[in-house]
């Protein structure tokens, strides 16, 4: 193309040399700065078809830089979510370690407000039964009716929970903390509100073998209902806490036995003076039993109690015995066990303080005869827990006992004991995450004496709980 391009050049300037020979030569240098620019034009034209074949060649590699950048990441995400969520499903580690033991913290804060309205009377302030429902202190007879208002933060209650492998051995031990337990007053609530620390459980665990202080082994803790309330439908319950030594046996992969030798002590009255009285003077421990059985859609538990009731004044000693049964379990509504009906029922001679925290005596003793006259209780208590949805259920409740006298004992001998008490509850749990829980609870409770006096109470409870 350049030769063609000369060739072109040479005729035109050899015609205008025909036509005007004087101009030849200033042609000829013109030619020459013509073929010059020519060419640099040319050489820039190149140069700019190469830069421009460059850069895209730039932009096709930075654009499959890019998609395989993208794609990398896109991968590595893909990863990470897949590594994450396989450790979400993996156990994580629970508890911290100290030396070869493994140490667990947990609990729960808890505010409690409650209105309570009284119908034959009024509870003292700073006691246990303006603290939660406690048949025993519904006021009774023809006082003015009374309506109170409480906040207490008392409930709060802290654990701690060890274990550790020896030589193995299975060893473990647990310790159960709260404010409400301690007795007395330890705060004022014009002020401080400070209340003491009170000891509730503490046990080890040596294999089969437990040492310390439990619930009784005669009560089945699975039938107290969620309530509000610190115990829940207290005059149809066993509910003890005391020191025992326990022996737990798995009779198959459902069941098991538990055996337990527990601490003796009793709550007795007088003739005349239904007060309790805690003697000191027992001498045989009280022997307990449980029979508990566990399945995918239920459980339940048989209990039994053989003890001895025993009192002294000035050296003179009176003893008798005592024997209880009680029948516990658990139904479940549905598979994810969020819904249950649980109930207990329990009968016994002289085992007051087993029941209701003893809402009747284990005995009366009659400083005529210097003997002790039986008390026989029954009482009963049942739940329903519905889930309305995963956040939200519903516990409705309902609880009685009844007491009955020696026939040697005259009505005017116990006139103003306790003869029976019932309540009935209904409540709504809300929980916006896993570890908060917001109550509000109803509660009906009457309470009758033998002579017939009698009282009732109506109270709303509301309450806030966070569990770690």
């Amino acid at each position: 193309m350049r030769q063609s391009r000369k060739a072109w050049i040479g005729v035109l300037l050899g015609a205008s040399a025909l036509a005007m020979p004087h101009l030849a030569s200033a042609q000829t240098a013109r030619e020459s700065q013509l073929e010059a620019r020519l060419l640099k034009l040319e050489a820039e034209m190149q140069q700019l078809r190469a830069d421009l074949a460059a850069a895209r060649d730039n932009q096709a590699q930075t654009a499959a830089n890019v998609q395989a950048t993208a794609q990398a990441a896109q991968a590595k995400s893909e990863e990470t979510a897949t590594k994450l969520a396989a450790l979400e499903k993996k156990p994580q580690a629970d508890g911290m370690k100290s030396g070869a033991s493994t140490i667990k913290i947990g609990g729960y804060l808890k505010l409690l407000a409650s209105s309570t309205h009284y119908d034959e009377g009024e509870v003292a302030t700073n006691s246990l039964g303006r603290d939660f429902y406690l048949p025993q202190t519904i006021p009774t007879g023809t006082g003015p009716a009374s309506h109170v208002t409480d906040f207490t933060a008392k409930q709060s209650r802290f654990w701690l929970n060890f274990g550790t492998d020896v030589a193995g051995h299975t060893v473990k031990g647990y310790v159960e903390t709260d404010f409400q337990t301690s007795p007395g007053t330890q705060g004022s609530q014009r002020t401080t509100n400070g209340y003491n620390l009170a000891l509730r459980r503490a046990y080890l665990q040596f294999d089969k073998f437990t040492f310390g202080q439990d619930w009784t082994t005669f009560q089945y803790t699975g039938a107290l209902p969620e309530s509000t309330d610190y115990v829940g439908g207290a005059e149809g319950t066993v509910f003890v806490r005391q020191p025992l030594v326990r022996y737990s046996a798995a009779l198959s992969k459902e069941t098991t036995l538990h055996l337990g030798v527990e601490n003796a002590e009793s709550g007795t009255a007088a003739v005349g003076a239904p007060t309790l009285v805690e003697n000191g003077d027992d001498r045989m421990p009280d022997f307990t039993a449980r029979l508990a059985h566990t399945g995918k859609r239920m459980e339940l538990s048989l209990g039994g109690l053989v003890r001895q009731v025993r009192v002294e004044n000035a050296g003179v000693a009176a003893s008798t015995g005592g024997y209880g049964v009680s029948l516990g379990g658990k139904l479940f509504l549905n598979e994810a066990k969020t819904g249950d009906v649980r109930f207990m029922a329990t009968y016994g001679k002289n085992i007051g303080r087993y029941v209701g925290l003893n809402f009747a005596p284990d005995a009366v003793y009659d400083p005529v005869s210097g003997k002790l006259r039986d008390v026989s209780v029954f009482a009963a208590i049942a739940a329903a827990r519905i889930p309305l949805s995963p956040q939200v259920r519903l516990n409705v409740m309902g609880s009685y006992q009844t007491v009955d006298y020696d026939s040697l004992l005259t009505s005017a001998n116990v006139a103003t004991f306790n003869k029976q008490a019932w309540s009935g509850a209904v409540n709504l749990f809300y929980s916006p995450v896993k570890a908060i829980d917001l109550g509000v609870e109803y509660r009906h409770g009457e309470r009758d004496l033998v002579n017939g006096a009698d009282g009732s109470t109506d109270r709303i409870d509301f309450a806030a709980k966070y569990s770690f």
